[in-house]
């Protein structure tokens, strides 16, 4: 049985990463202009939870009368190119050390980013392969099942030795559940209160890594 597992929101909470990508703008705008760490935090923090994601780092010049398109574009880059401090879901950590198959992740997004959560995570140690679906090229990016074919091609195997476990069933499981791979949604992350639409949801639903710890054991 092989495991791939999506990252964001699956294997860690995707919040901590922002929260860490914020103190490092927050930093880096109270270098170059004196204002106060805490206080662009908190107000990266309330945009967020207000606006939703897009122009936070805009409103944040807008509001602190800096209009320079360069300076968000700065912020962008400083939040893209930190050094995340995050960390495994100590279930899931738990969960990686104990599991004795090959395990491997799948997730979509920046190439750059993505590789630093890899690598802050020390996802190496525990996975045969990390595939960033955009250094496949955008259009392989879920719910393509490109990835996922290179992985059957690797292992050798058919699609139903393939367990898939994520989160969003906007796009994990959608094209994986008429293939025959056994697909699983943590509620776990921002998505762990939609409603699925039919046929988009995955084959099996835990509450989190504890129980998914119980129910892989009975396979």
């Amino acid at each position: 049985m092989i495991l791939i597992f999506d990252l964001d929101d699956t294997l860690y909470p995707e919040r901590t990463y922002v929260e860490s990508g914020f103190r490092a703008v927050a930093q880096w705008l109270s270098g170059q202009f004196g204002w106060p760490e805490g206080e662009l935090r908190e107000l990266m923090l309330n945009l967020l939870e207000t606006e939703g994601r897009g122009h936070i780092f805009e409103r944040v010049l807008e509001r602190n009368g800096v209009l320079l398109r360069g300076v968000a574009e700065k912020c962008l880059g400083v939040y893209r190119g930190h050094r995340p401090d995050i960390f495994l879901d100590e279930a899931a950590s738990l969960f990686l050390r104990t599991y004795n198959g090959p395990l491997y992740v799948v997730t979509d997004g920046n190439k750059m980013v993505q590789q630093k959560k890899v690598d802050a995570l020390g996802l190496s140690k525990w996975f045969k392969k990390v595939l960033i679906t955009h250094r496949y090229g955008v259009s392989h990016a879920k719910p393509s099942t490109y990835c996922f074919e290179k992985i059957k091609e690797m292992e050798k195997c058919s699609w139903a030795d393939l367990v898939y476990i994520g989160d969003n069933p906007a796009k994990d499981f959608v094209n994986l559940n008429p293939l025959g791979v056994l697909t699983i949604r943590v509620l776990t992350g921002e998505h762990r209160h939609v409603q699925a639409k039919a046929g988009f949801d995955a084959s099996v639903t835990v509450s989190n890594f504890d129980d998914l710890d119980q129910m892989i054991s009975t396979l």
